[in-house]
């Protein structure tokens, strides 16, 4: 397999689990608008759940058995990090977020995150972005910024989680590309390890602020399906992405999601783009494009 063909074979893997977790905005706003569900139980629940998957994944595999417990003290401290923030600061945000004001908003927020990775990969990882890359970059954050010109239905809480999750986010992104580019433990070690520490620090959080839970069996679905499905396998296959994608390309294939998430709130929750969502779409895709160049090259 040629190098481009491998790039963009990892390209492909992340975009799928984009359109995993494009989905979960959906299913994460039906439980907390139709079944009740807090944020943070909620969150908790799911990838709770999930650890539990993968905790068993792991252990069935000599192999994961292996590099679980010989990791060194400096990778398990790294990867004890990136639960804490890509796991309980950034998923607990987004759902509060979620709770508090339309996805749209939140998404808009979110959609900065390649711009502030493509500054900050520079220094924290030695990665410097292409022209091309940066220029792609700032088209994804006009794209995003016309898509949602007009009333967004901000709220103070709301603002204040999705600015929190943004800012986790972009933290989570250099941190995560650190942590899984040496390729020395699998990405199913560094899921479950990471996940865990995450999950836990959001049930504590949950129990404490919100109380313990009702789940109607509609609900259960929901989360047993975001945690097995659009947690579990999806952040394993995005671990197993940032292998190959720089900080820069992960982030630009992350932020298609806005536009994912447009087309399934447009289809789900009734959220219709008009001309400007139309022409963000346009302007994000092509930004998306350019910071997936290799080398100076587009993708073949």
């Amino acid at each position: 397999m040629s190098k481009n063909r491998s790039h963009l074979t990892y390209a492909g893997i992340a975009l799928f689990v984009t359109l995993l977790w494009s989905s979960s905005w959906v299913l994460i706003r039906w439980g907390l608008d139709q079944e009740s569900l807090e944020p943070l139980t909620f969150a908790a629940m799911r990838y709770g759940i999930a650890t539990m998957v993968l905790v068993v994944w792991t252990l069935s595999s000599r192999t994961h058995r292996q590099q679980l417990v010989s990791m060194d003290r400096a990778l398990l401290g790294r990867t004890v990090l990136l639960g804490v923030v890509f796991y309980a600061l950034t998923q607990g945000s987004i759902f509060v977020a979620l709770d508090r004001q339309p996805a749209a908003t939140t998404s808009l927020l979110l959609a900065m995150t390649p711009l502030f990775v493509a500054l900050l990969a520079g220094k924290s990882l030695r990665e410097t972005a292409s022209g091309r890359q940066v220029l792609g970059t700032i088209l994804v954050v006009l794209g995003a910024w016309l898509y949602f010109t007009g009333g967004l239905g901000a709220t103070v809480i709301g603002m204040g989680a999705a600015i929190l999750a943004l800012g986790a986010n972009v933290a989570g992104s250099l941190l995560g590309r650190h942590v899984n580019r040496s390729g020395e433990v699998s990405p199913v070690v560094v899921t479950t390890v990471s996940m865990a520490v995450g999950s836990v620090l959001l049930a504590v959080v949950g129990v404490i602020t919100e109380g313990a839970p009702t789940i109607s069996t509609r609900a259960w679905l929901i989360i047993l399906w975001l945690a097995v499905v659009n947690t579990a396998i999806a952040f394993t296959l995005w671990n197993l992405s940032l292998r190959e994608l720089s900080a820069v390309e992960s982030a630009g294939i992350n932020n298609t999601m806005l536009i994912q998430i447009a087309i399934l709130a447009w289809i789900f929750l009734g959220e219709r783009p008009g001309l400007n969502g139309l022409m963000g779409i346009v302007l994000v895709s092509l930004g998306v494009l350019l910071t997936q160049a290799v080398r100076g090259r587009l993708p073949d």
